[in-house]
């Protein structure tokens, strides 16, 4: 991509009021995604092998990197208790995942259990999944995750309204959530399952960061596909190229549907050469999900050991 073109829309629509029209102009004005080009260069990254050492390297980087999950209608505060104990010490001598993610009723129980652990307490909102409700609705449910002690807040934006062209909307809606955050990091959803083209990809992904987006998220994991790998490589040329133009660096997170070591392993590979080293960091780079860590505890277990460790000794999530 050619920076001057995005360090012109930026420049100019930080000194104007964004309007549809100047939206529209800038989001349609990005070059397109060669579609095939990326399916590609995502096949042929994810075929990359890796030697021992840098595996051993790689589990303990991916496992440093979830946002360890739990969004699901009969939880309860015993069971993200269970989870927080998991997330700060995973055993097999791992580190501690980055964050822990819930709902927003469930973020004061979330908060009691990495108490003292440094790990992000992550908290879903503006009416997760379907973002069907009213804006101030969203904001409350914001704010209130925020004074329960959420350190992170993950939206959803109106993919009805982005999908018909209200640029505005989805922005505005965004710049009010970023607002309500206060001091918490706000990742935005971009539910690229429902966005149906890679060009879409790429310019939600524009949009959400134009609008204040700390990370930009591929799913909420309700909807298939979530997370891919083409659409990943879409949305880390977009935090490359925005940070090349002169904005800030944007964290990505892809969520839904990894649920492998080796899975883990190709969105690092993915990263490393496409946005490069400096989103190698828990800071730019999240993995969300529920069943992944296990999978990287037996095959650390089994780097250290030489035998798996079945999973009969892994708690189920």
């Amino acid at each position: 991509m050619s920076h001057n073109g995005p360090m012109d829309g930026i420049t100019a629509l930080a000194g104007l009021a964004a309007s549809d029209a100047s939206l529209r102009r800038f989001l349609h004005g990005l070059p397109g995604v060669d579609e095939v080009g990326a399916r590609a260069r995502a096949d042929v990254l994810a075929s990359r092998s890796i030697k021992t050492d840098s595996k051993r390297q790689a589990i303990d980087l991916a496992i440093s990197m979830i946002d360890l999950t739990t969004l699901e209608g009969q939880d309860t505060p015993g069971k993200v208790r269970a989870l927080c104990a998991k997330a700060s010490r995973p055993g097999f001598g791992a580190p501690p995942v980055a964050a822990v993610c819930v709902y927003p009723d469930l973020v004061p129980a979330a908060v009691a259990g990495v108490a003292g652990t440094g790990i992000k307490v992550a908290s879903v909102a503006t009416a997760f999944p379907s973002g069907r409700a009213a804006l101030d609705v969203k904001l409350a449910d914001v704010k209130s995750a925020v004074a329960a002690g959420a350190d992170e807040v993950d939206m959803v934006i109106d993919r009805g309204a982005f999908l018909s062209g209200r640029y505005l909307t989805v922005f505005e809606e965004i710049v009010a959530v970023r607002a309500s955050c206060g001091d918490a990091h706000l990742k935005v959803i971009l539910e690229t399952g429902e966005l149906g083209t890679l060009d879409s990809v790429r310019r939600a992904s524009w949009l959400a960061m134009l609008a204040g987006a700390d990370f930009i998220k591929t799913s909420t994991g309700k909807v298939a596909p979530a997370a891919t790998l083409p659409v990943t490589l879409v949305m880390l040329e977009a935090v490359r190229d925005f940070a090349a133009a002169g904005g800030r660096r944007i964290g990505v997170k892809p969520a839904g549907g990894i649920r492998t070591a080796k899975d883990a392993i190709r969105y690092l590979v993915l990263v490393n050469e496409t946005a490069g080293e400096p989103w190698l960091d828990p800071a730019f780079f999240r993995i969300g999900a529920s069943s992944l860590l296990n999978d990287l505890l037996m095959q650390r277990a089994r780097m250290e050991t030489g035998r798996y460790a079945g999973p009969d000794y892994m708690t189920v999530d």
